[in-house]
């Protein structure tokens, strides 16, 4: 039995089991929860972490147009690297998706969830020195509430309607009342800086565990560790580096190489290659994530909703995942939510590949000539080819579809949310609301299918305010209906989360929040070096 518990122990430690169900595990087995427990710590002190070594990335998702601006991140380069010098005030739980602390100790809700008090630490310093204190937290929230910032947050910070200090605590009123607060603000972009990053928004100044030493975007970025730093549970190496690599093969060979310590975005067709080669360990997690062929509804053609019933119609959804993602993903039925999601609408009719019924849209669109795809190998894994099976599956339908294979470098400042058909990727986000309020309400900066319909904002405002479960439910089903029926969204599929490691890399985190760990890989992990 204790061996039993030894093994579950492990693979608590491991992140592929929440101590909950470990201690469930324990109970049924019999074992009172002080020895069970006893167990537990035994296990995470056998695989301690060590202390120091250089951690290399080679990361997808760099270009020379990133910045140090928290408001401003799109890939995933300077997210991964965010995380290593920025800190938010809540993260979420790799186990069930509830807000945990950071810079917040603690926070607390009226009975209406219209006001919010919350905690912030004493006793910790940002890089140049400055001691944190709750007016940098109210700048940093403003800040990014300012439709001047430019901040991908603002879609989920609508709702606040001020934002002030009350001795430790920093207070949120809102417009109406929402019990998602505290996982809205786990969004990867609300980075605390000294002065909410006022004064130099880029300067890459920050509480986290490493301090910038390096930044050249498109190339490579370098964190060193931070002296001063406040807990001793994450931040294990001595120094995290970055380097771009968005070339698939160049990835996945600086892995194998050891060049490089972790990779993202494993391709699918390469998965199995890499699991036979030794000292190379795959990290598969089911996710939010999806893949995605976006079309603004309101630029010709895609303003045209038969056209776009029409595409979404034509695309196999199962044969892309079966093709590109070899199985590594779940089917999309064109609304950005899957079961991952509290309250996730269920019964909403399965689309599926039925070339007649587009061939029938198309015929009624009045449309005719070639519809115009943008594609990139940054845009997602396999997207290059996806883009091509799609042009496939829409010639049984009549459709003619040229594919137009975009640079990486550019493709999300030059391509994304500025051209009107191109394929794309979202990462998901904690909360149905703030997927919706962060690409799909009429004054989202990141509205990228340009979906605009006063109904729907007015479902999703609804819906925050609703504390009731049931009530919440049903406004969030006639949500994604709108979406799928009326939007310019093509989801075929929800993607695993694949990234790949070196063996000497411990501690590994398996997070359904965001790929590489939750983007915090680099804090989470040690090395286990001879």
């Amino acid at each position: 039995m204790s061996d039993e518990l030894a093994y579950l122990g492990r693979r608590v430690v491991a992140g592929k089991m929440s101590r909950r169900d470990f201690l469930g595990r324990a109970a049924a087995l019999g074992v009172a929860a002080p020895f069970a427990n006893m167990i537990l710590a035994n296990t995470a002190g056998a695989q301690t972490p060590k202390k120091g070594g250089a951690l290399k990335m080679g990361l997808v998702g760099g270009e020379s147009t990133n910045s140090l601006d928290p408001a401003l991140w799109l890939t995933q380069v300077p997210q991964n690297f965010g995380s290593t010098w920025g800190e938010l005030l809540v993260v979420q739980s790799p186990e069930d998706g509830s807000p945990q602390p950071v810079l917040a100790e603690s926070w607390e809700a009226s009975d209406d969830a219209a006001e919010w008090h919350f905690k912030i630490r004493k006793g910790i310093t940002f890089h140049n020195g400055k001691d944190l204190t709750p007016d940098d937290v109210v700048q940093t929230i403003t800040r990014h509430a300012d439709e001047a910032t430019k901040s991908a947050a603002l879609g989920v910070l609508g709702d606040i309607d001020t934002v002030t200090t009350d001795g430790d605590y920093v207070v949120f009123k809102l417009k109406r009342g929402n019990a998602d607060l505290p996982l809205l603000l786990t969004d990867y972009h609300l980075v605390i800086q000294p002065n909410g990053g006022r004064d130099k928004p880029d300067e890459g100044i920050g509480t986290g565990p490493y301090k910038v030493e390096v930044n050249e975007p498109g190339v490579r970025h370098m964190s060193v560790k931070y002296d001063g730093y406040w807990r001793d549970d994450v931040g294990h190496v001595d120094s995290v580096e970055v380097i771009v690599m968005n070339d698939n093969t160049a990835r996945m060979s600086a892995l194998q190489s050891g060049q490089v310590h972790i990779i993202n975005r494993v391709e699918p067709k390469t998965v199995s290659l890499l699991e036979r080669v030794q000292g190379v360990v795959i990290e598969a997690v089911p996710s939010k994530g999806h893949y995605v062929f976006i079309m603004h509804c309101n630029t010709a053609p895609f303003d045209n909703a038969d056209l776009r019933m029409a595409l979404k119609y034509a695309v196999d959804r199962q044969q892309m995942i079966d093709q590109i993602l070899l199985g590594h993903a779940s089917l999309g039925n064109d609304f950005p939510i899957n079961q991952s999601y509290a309250l996730f609408p269920e019964g909403i009719e399965q689309r599926a590949y039925d070339p007649e019924k587009a061939a029938f849209h198309y015929k009624k669109s009045g449309h005719s000539g070639p519809i115009l795809l943008r594609t990139s190998e940054v845009a997602f894994p396999g997207a290059v080819d996806a883009a091509q099976l799609f042009q496939q599956q829409a010639q049984a339908a009549g459709i003619q579809i040229d594919v137009q294979r975009e640079p990486g470098d550019g493709y999300w400042t030059e391509v994304w949310n500025k051209q009107p058909f191109c394929a794309s990727y979202w990462g998901g986000r904690p909360t149905q609301d703030s997927m919706y309020s962060t690409a799909y309400i009429t004054d989202a900066d990141w509205n990228d299918t340009r979906f605009f319909n006063e109904g729907f904002d007015k479902i999703i405002l609804e819906a925050r305010a609703e504390l009731d479960d049931a009530k919440r439910a049903e406004l969030y089903r006639e949500a994604a209906t709108m979406v799928r029926d009326d939007g310019g969204l093509i989801l075929p599929m929800f993607n695993d989360f694949l990234d790949a490691h070196r063996e000497e890399v411990k501690g590994w985190v398996k997070d359904p929040n965001h790929e590489t760990s939750n983007l915090r890989a680099a804090i989470r992990v040690w090395l286990d070096q001879a």
